[in-house]
């Protein structure tokens, strides 16, 4: 683009205001963030004392009502009483596509977003008049709704909805913020008052537990302001650094760890660009978000809570939303070539949002910034499928890849009793028959909001009014009914999930890759390399020869090491028998005898040691070599998917281990991985 710098900076900032559509509401421009308060150093929760928590079991308070009803000032008439919530054993895991709990049967996240703690004030004008938070509602730095009523309530109709589990936003500040909430903002629920968010936060996870709901932990803004757009929450470290974004993740993790019912961390909330910078998936900068969500969701799970799932979201936006030039929603389409391997396996999520007004490559903008691309609104009704599949759900529709993994949609929503639009509605229709076609995991937004006689926001499926009246989706006027009922009712997978072979990717493409825990407090094990090593319990499949990536498996037998968990660091042919050559005029990186691969070092892109471990039971010693210098050798119809894009790939059969790494360093060779040695497994 030709101009001076200045012009430029105006013309992208102009094209960037299309962002502060995106995926939830507009906001305004950026506005400066207050600044950080002290760290709090409890760790531990504050007992919300005095507060009232409805059983898992106990006959809920009914509260339905219809506009008609208050207006005429009737007494609400009272609802049916759901089901107790269905008996569930926590910490949640997963087994391929499913998430299941401790007893291994199937928990589908039918989730719902109780926000307000993240922020509702939209950037500008005074923080006490409501008239500047979203849709006027203010929460005040708390979950939404607690001025109108009591805790109890707003629980026990989320389980009238069918939910089972609540995402359960938050920001940074909020963390941190020492301010008792005003009175006001907590006047159903006076056992509140003087608490600090943070503590009227601890009194909501034990009131949704209580009841028997699975909580998930959501790290949504930087600063306590509505999101998402160009306002400085666009990365997890836009208004922070890495390290202190870590710390809260740490702190709050630890907060809650011996509360058995709080099931996950999603980590940051539509990761998305700033005015000059883009996020990444990979690149190893400080925008990378890949990299970020790998290294706090192996700290989380090594540091402070091995239970808690790993919720991983896509990116929202990259590029100037302008015709012309790059732009987008990657979504989750960067995993099908760089996954998430995590130090605990089974502990993975990823997740994606999807609105109407939004698109593939449209921000959701209109007027100025507005691009020509189609919102998802305008694809039909099988165009629209394939869209959604390319861009999230094929992570949980192709089994045995490595990044095969459940999706949880944890944001998708629609206005109510007000959106009359032909194609709005249509979306939401098949967007949940999608949803249920998929048997997917899925997160309404929002389920709280306000209304007066009838009229407000409408996005929510529960409204509350002033004098602590609710309507709610099922009250006979809300055309969204129809679709909730099906999609909460909907026949899924339920019972006990079979086990399924774990594929993990390995990519030590800027440093250290090591995902073994055994080996991570074994220390360096080769010091100045840059250190790959599959996960405790599965063993190394597959080797690029070039780009450093690999695969692991625990296909055939599971937690093949030893229980004293020896091993060896294997830098020369010292290992290789006489008469035992299998790949002539090649340098041999050979186990010994009873060991397998599970791990490699790298200097550079040659090959600098490989990590062998004695397995637990005998090993094959028959073997062949696996070649794949000149092209892809893996076996036909090779589980684990393409681990290494683009690169030549070996890979041993499900029912062998390798056993070495041959390379060459002759002349016009980079040392790279040319060989496996491939055994049966006993």
């Amino acid at each position: 683009m030709n101009g001076s710098p200045g012009t430029v900076k105006a013309f992208v900032a102009t094209a960037l205001a299309a962002l502060l559509a995106s995926t939830a509401a507009a906001i305004p421009a950026e506005a400066t963030a207050p600044p950080r308060p002290p760290a709090t150093t409890s760790t531990a929760a504050v007992p919300p004392e005095a507060i009232p928590v409805p059983s898992a079991a106990a006959p809920l308070p009914g509260h339905v009502s219809t506009p008609a009803a208050l207006a005429s000032g009737r007494v609400p008439a009272a609802g049916p009483v759901p089901p107790a919530a269905p008996a569930w054993t926590p910490p949640l895991s997963t087994r391929g596509r499913y998430i299941v709990d401790a007893d291994g049967n199937r928990f589908k996240l039918k989730s719902g977003n109780w926000h307000g703690a993240s922020g509702t004030w939209t950037g500008t004008g005074d923080r006490d008049d409501p008239a500047n938070h979203h849709a006027g509602e203010k929460a005040d730095r708390v979950p939404l709704g607690l001025d109108r009523a009591p805790m109890s309530e707003i629980v026990a109709g989320f389980r009238e909805l069918g939910l089972n589990s609540v995402r359960l936003p938050f920001s940074n500040e909020m963390v941190h913020d020492p301010r008792p909430v005003a009175d006001a903002s907590v006047a159903a629920n006076p056992a509140l008052r003087g608490r600090t968010p943070l503590q009227v936060y601890d009194a909501v996870v034990a009131a949704l537990t209580g009841a028997g709901l699975a909580v998930v932990l959501n790290n949504h803004t930087n600063t306590t302001r509505w999101c998402c757009g160009v306002d400085g929450n666009e990365r997890w470290n836009a208004g922070r650094t890495d390290a202190e974004w870590e710390a809260d993740w740490l702190f709050m993790a630890r907060r809650y760890r011996h509360e058995p019912r709080v099931v996950g961390a999603d980590l940051y909330n539509e990761v998305r660009r700033s005015v000059w910078d883009d996020p990444n998936w990979g690149l190893g900068d400080r925008h990378d978000w890949f990299a970020a969500s790998q290294r706090v969701g192996d700290r989380i799970l090594q540091e402070a809570d091995p239970d808690l799932l790993i919720v991983v979201e896509g990116i929202n936006w990259t590029g100037v939303p302008v015709d012309g030039l790059p732009h987008g929603r990657p979504t989750l389409e960067p995993v099908q070539r760089l996954s998430h391997t995590l130090v605990r396996s089974g502990k993975l999520v990823y997740s994606a949002h999807f609105y109407d007004y939004t698109g593939p490559h449209h921000t959701g903008a209109t007027g100025v910034g507005e691009t020509s691309d189609n919102r998802y609104r305008d694809f039909g009704r099988e165009e629209l499928f394939d869209v959604l599949d390319r861009q999230a759900f094929y992570v949980s529709g192709q089994a045995g890849r490595h990044f095969t993994a459940p999706v949880w949609i944890s944001e998708f929503g629609i206005g109510g009793r007000d959106e009359h639009g032909e194609k709005p509605r249509a979306w939401f229709e098949n967007f949940v028959d999608h949803l249920i076609a998929r048997d997917a995991d899925f997160a309404y937004w929002p389920m709280v909001g306000w209304h007066e006689e009838g009229k407000g926001n409408g996005w929510a499926l529960l409204h509350w009014d002033s004098a602590g009246r609710r309507i709610g989706v099922f009250d006979g006027d809300d055309w969204r009914a129809g679709a909730w009922s099906r999609l909460v009712a909907a026949e899924g997978h339920t019972g006990p999930v079979p086990s399924t072979d774990r594929w993990s990717m390995l990519g030590p493409d800027h440093g250290d890759v090591v995902q073994s825990l055994r080996m991570r407090a074994a220390g360096d094990w080769d010091a100045g390399a840059r250190k790959a090593a599959c996960p405790d319990g599965q063993r190394l499949a597959g080797l690029a020869h070039t780009g450093g990536r690999s695969l692991c498996t625990d296909a055939a037998v599971r937690d093949l090491w030893a229980v004293d968990g020896r091993y060896e660091v294997v830098r020369d042919e010292r290992h290789v028998p006489p008469g035992g050559d299998w790949a002539s005029g090649y340098t041999k990186l050979q186990c010994p005898t009873g060991h397998f691969l599970t791990g490699y070092s790298v200097r550079g892109a040659a090959v600098s040691a490989a990590l062998c471990v004695e397995a637990r039971t005998p090993l094959g010693a028959d073997g062949r070599t696996v070649w794949f210098d000149r092209g892809d050798n893996r076996p036909p119809q090779a589980r684990g998917g393409d681990f290494a894009h683009g690169r030549f790939k070996g890979q041993c059969a499900d029912d062998e281990y390798a056993a070495g790494i041959a390379y060459t360093g002759r002349v016009g060779s980079s040392r790279t991985p040319d060989a496996l040695l491939c055994r049966k497994l006993g």
